[in-house]
C-alpha cells in the first residue's frame, strides 16, 4: 500500500512552491511526521512531513521543480514490503503516479517543469496556472500574448507572466541569439533563490505601479533613551526577561499616527480604497535568506511588553528559518530599521499592497539648536515612503510629524494625545 506525499496548503495568496531539497531519498525509511522534503515559497521555506511511517518509494518532483498546492511530491510504501526499498531513482514515479502525467487530466495535480534555457516558443493549448491566471486578469493580459508557457504541458506560470510584463512595450524583431556569457575562473555563479527572485519582482512591481514618494524628518531620541535607561531593568524583571527596546515606542507612535491619518493605513483595490479599522504592523527583520516582514497582528491592541516579546520572537525564528507563512501575511503598514546596519538615511520601498512604510536609521549625536543654545543630542532620521495615488503629501508629512512628537515626548503615548 502506498501513501502520497502532496504539497500542503501554503498560506494566503501562495499557490506554488519550488522543491528546494529532498531530506530523504528513494528507499529511505521514514517515521510518521518526520520531515522528508523542503519547499521554498515566495516567503519562507516549508518542511513537508511524512503522513505515515514507511519507506520512500518514489520521488515525483525533483529538486528545483515548481509545484502547485495539492501536487504529488512522492509516495511512501506502508505495506508489508515497504522496508525492502524499491530503488526508484529521484524523479521516477510508480505506476500509481503515472496517470498524473497525462495532459489536462487533472491540472491541479500537475508538476511544473523548470523553464527551458532558450529558444522560441509557440502558443500552448493548456490553461495557465492559477497564480498566473490571477496576475493575467489583474494586468489585463491575454493568454495569446504570452504564448507557450514554461510549465508542464506548456502551461503559463506566474514567472512567465512576470517576464512578459517586464519586457518593453514595443519589442523589436528578435535579434540573433546572444552568445552565452563566458564566466571568468575567478567568478562564482549561484542560482537566485525563490525568495530573492520574489523580492526583486515585488520591489520592481512597487516601482512600476505606485506613485512612490518619500518624506523625511528627524527625531530627538533623548526622552526615549532616558526613559528606557531608567526602567529597562524593572521592565525586564517584571515581564519575564522581555527587554525594553526602541521598536515598541515606534510601533506605538505609528499606531497613534495611523489612527489620525487612516489613508496611510489603507490600500488600493482597483478603483476602490480600503480603509482598515485595525493595524497589522509589518516589522522587517533579516534572515539568512534575505529580508522578511513578519506581522504584528492587531498591533493597536498590544502593550509594550507584548510588542517587544513578539518582535524578539520574530528575530529568533527568522534566524532559525522557523517563521510560519501566516506570520508573513496581512500587514497594513510596515517599519524597517536600517539603523541596525549603520544606515544614516535611506528611502524604503513599499511592500504592496500596503501604501506606506517607515524607515528608522542610526542614532547619531549631532549639534542641535535648543532654546537658543547649541546642544549635542542623539538624533535619528526618519523616512516615510508612500503611494501618492492614495496619500497626499500633507497626510504623509503630518503622519511623520505625529510620530516625531510621540517619540520626543513619550508621555503623549500614555495619554493618547
Amino acid at each position: 500500500m502506498s501513501t502520497e506525499i502532496k504539497v500542503p496548503t501554503l498560506g494566503e495568496s501562495v499557490t506554488t512552491a519550488t522543491v528546494a531539497r529532498w531530506i530523504k531519498k528513494a528507499g529511505d525509511r521514514v517515521e510518521r511526521d518526520e520531515a522528508v522534503v523542503e519547499l521554498e515559497t515566495d516567503k519562507v521555506t516549508v518542511e513537508v512531513n511524512a503522513p505515515e511511517a514507511g519507506t520512500i518509494e518514489a520521488i515525483a518532483a525533483e529538486e528545483g521543480v515548481e509545484v502547485e498546492v495539492g501536487a504529488l511530491l512522492g509516495t511512501i510504501g506502508t505495506g508489508a514490503g515497504a522496508g525492502a526499498g524499491t530503488g526508484v531513482a529521484a524523479g521516477a514515479t510508480n505506476t500509481e503516479a503515472k496517470p498524473a502525467a497525462k495532459p489536462a487530466a487533472n491540472p491541479s495535480a500537475g508538476i511544473n517543469q523548470p523553464p527551458p534555457p532558450s529558444g522560441p516558443v509557440s502558443r500552448g493549448d493548456h490553461a495557465p496556472m492559477p497564480a498566473a491566471q490571477k496576475m493575467m486578469t489583474e494586468q489585463k493580459v491575454a493568454p495569446g500574448q504570452i504564448g507557450q508557457g514554461s510549465g508542464k504541458d506548456g502551461r503559463v506560470t506566474k514567472g512567465d507572466v512576470i517576464a512578459f510584463l517586464e519586457k518593453p512595450a514595443a519589442k523589436p524583431a528578435p535579434a540573433a541569439p546572444k552568445a552565452a556569457r563566458t564566466d571568468d575562473v575567478r567568478e562564482e555563479r549561484v542560482k537566485m533563490t525563490r525568495l530573492r527572485r520574489t523580492i526583486a519582482s515585488r520591489l520592481k512591481e512597487a516601482q512600476n505601479n505606485a506613485a512612490m514618494l518619500t518624506t523625511f524628518n528627524e527625531v530627538d531620541m533623548s526622552a526615549v533613551m532616558a526613559l528606557r535607561s531608567e526602567y529597562k531593568d524593572a521592565f525586564e524583571k517584571k515581564h519575564n526577561g522581555v527587554r525594553l527596546g526602541f521598536m515598541s515606542f515606534f510601533v506605538k507612535a505609528c499606531v497613534a499616527a495611523l489612527r489620525e491619518f487612516p489613508a496611510v493605513n489603507a490600500e488600493i483595490d482597483g478603483d476602490d480604497i480600503i480603509y482598515k479599522n485595525f493595524v497589522n504592523m509589518g516589522i522587517a527583520v533579516s534572515s539568512p535568506n534575505g529580508l522578511v516582514v513578519p506581522v504584528l497582528r492587531d498591533a493597536d491592541k498590544m502593550s509594550f511588553p507584548q510588542i517587544e516579546g513578539a518582535i524578539a520572537g520574530f528575530g529568533k525564528r527568522a534566524r532559525d528559518g522557523a517563521l510560519k507563512l501566516d506570520e508573513l501575511s496581512g500587514g497594513t503598514f510596515s517599519i524597517t530599521n536600517g539603523g541596525v546596519f549603520g544606515s544614516l538615511m535611506s528611502t524604503p520601498i513599499l511592500n504592496p499592497p500596503q501604501s506606506a512604510i517607515m524607515g528608522m536609521h542610526k542614532i547619531q549625536d549631532r549639534p542641535m539648536a535648543i532654546g537658543g543654545k547649541v546642544e549635542i543630542r542623539p538624533m535619528m532620521y526618519l523616512a516615510v515612503s508612500y503611494d501618492h495615488r492614495i496619500i497626499d503629501g500633507r497626510e504623509a508629512v503630518s503622519f511623520l510629524v505625529r510620530v516625531k512628537e510621540s517619540i520626543e515626548d513619550p508621555r503623549r503615548l500614555m495619554l493618547e494625545i
